[in-house]
């Protein structure tokens, strides 16, 4: 029987407020872990860890929380319990962070951020795969970019909320016993979601499974393309440590300019997500084209030019974090997103996590040198991409 226009509309209605309320999980949630890990690395050091072991659990924790991905995507498929998943992730995640209030070496810290980062592993694919059902209904790239626009509000208010605990005297300890709070909230709104809507896979429509025994050709084209951009993409650790050294930028300034990107990258992700539903892939392949840019002006701009440059920083994020996983949920039938979104992650963290290594390397002996490992990286992307734009074939 076919559904009448008001039942469509009400379809609709009820898969954006799905994407509406998992955003506003992601808010919370962001707010809490992204409030957190802008201070880990000074409450590590004020615990007595050195530079070293910083730079250690962040790169450990980083490789955990995406490695989980693949057998907690698998696992989500293989169960059918993508709530369930989310559910622990989700409380693993935002447990960590109000726990670190209690932390009085470096040693349980270090657990606690890995932890933290473990649980946002476990979360992720099943999430995605859930959203993914709900995107079909109002377009995938404005519903993963809606979603991400929320997340990125959040990344910006963590911080700040840490940053304003420690302007009026407090301490470490004290913003992140604070965070309590919107962790809290993130899992009350993320069991609120959980109870109206039990079955996300209901939001799309019912179409016939492709019988495949894998994922396919293009969507592992799709990976590789992808993970070499992640590889070339310098993360901001770098570029702030690279501004205080060249004195581009003053340390005031740097944490403005970081915001500055997350900024763009919340209106980057509403922008290109929504061209995305009208062009495809086309639209990806020019983000990471406007993107690509970012290095030449961050590494050897000035102070206007590097601003430039985590401007366009911040659109590459925005567009990745939204296309990314709309493009995804094309290419894969509906019963292995959750694996496909868990590979998917792990190889992109992986070769994120190597070109971050190359990149830190070629500073120092080249900062040439690693702006044309950006750059290439990024249009040998552009190819890929276009190779997979003309295999692309919508699934259900």
């Amino acid at each position: 029987m076919e559904k009448s226009p008001g039942q469509g509309a009400s379809n609709q209605r009820s898969a954006m407020m799905f994407i509406i309320l998992m955003g506003i999980v992601s808010l919370f949630a962001d707010m809490t872990h992204e409030g957190a890990r802008s201070v880990t690395g000074p409450f590590m050091a004020l615990l007595g860890a050195n530079a070293t072991v910083v730079g250690m659990v962040a790169g450990f924790g980083e490789l955990v929380g995406y490695l989980l991905r693949l057998p907690a995507g698998f696992m989500a498929d293989r169960t059918g319990r993508y709530w369930a998943v989310t559910i622990l992730g989700y409380i693993i995640n935002m447990a960590a962070v109000p726990l670190l209030a209690l932390a009085g070496r470096w040693e349980l810290a270090a657990f606690l951020i890995i932890l933290e980062r473990a649980g946002k592993a476990i979360r992720n694919p099943a999430r995605d795969a859930m959203l993914s059902h709900a995107t079909l209904k109002v377009g995938r790239g404005w519903g993963f970019g809606l979603h991400e626009a929320m997340d990125q509000i959040g990344a910006m208010l963590g911080p700040l909320i840490v940053a304003g605990v420690l302007y009026f005297k407090g301490t470490y300890q004290t913003g992140f016993a604070i965070l309590l709070i919107p962790a809290v909230l993130t899992i009350c709104v993320l069991l609120a979601a959980w109870r109206l809507y039990p079955h996300p896979r209901e939001l799309e429509r019912a179409a016939p499974e492709l019988k495949t025994k894998g994922l396919s050709r293009v969507y592992w084209l799709y990976l590789a393309a992808m993970a070499l951009t992640a590889a070339g993409y310098a993360d901001f650790p770098l570029i702030g440590y690279h501004f205080q050294k060249a004195s581009t930028v003053s340390t005031d300034w740097i944490p403005v300019f970081y915001a500055v990107a997350m900024g763009v990258d919340a209106v980057a992700a509403l922008f290109f997500g929504r061209w995305f539903d009208r062009k495809g892939l086309s639209v990806l392949m020019v983000s990471v084209l406007i993107s690509a840019f970012f290095a030449p002006l961050v590494f050897f701009g000035g102070f206007y030019g590097s601003l430039a440059g985590m401007a366009l920083w911040g659109v590459g994020m925005g567009a990745q974090e939204s296309i990314m996983r709309a493009a995804i949920a094309g290419m894969v039938s509906s019963n292995k997103r959750g694996t496909a979104y868990g590979v998917f992650n792990t190889g992109y963290g992986v070769f994120w996590f190597v070109g971050s290594a190359l990149m830190g390397i070629f500073y120092d002996f080249s900062i040439p040198a690693l702006v044309a490992f950006s750059m290439v990286t990024q249009f040998v992307s552009m190819a890929l991409l276009s190779q997979v734009k003309r295999m692309s074939k919508p699934v259900s």
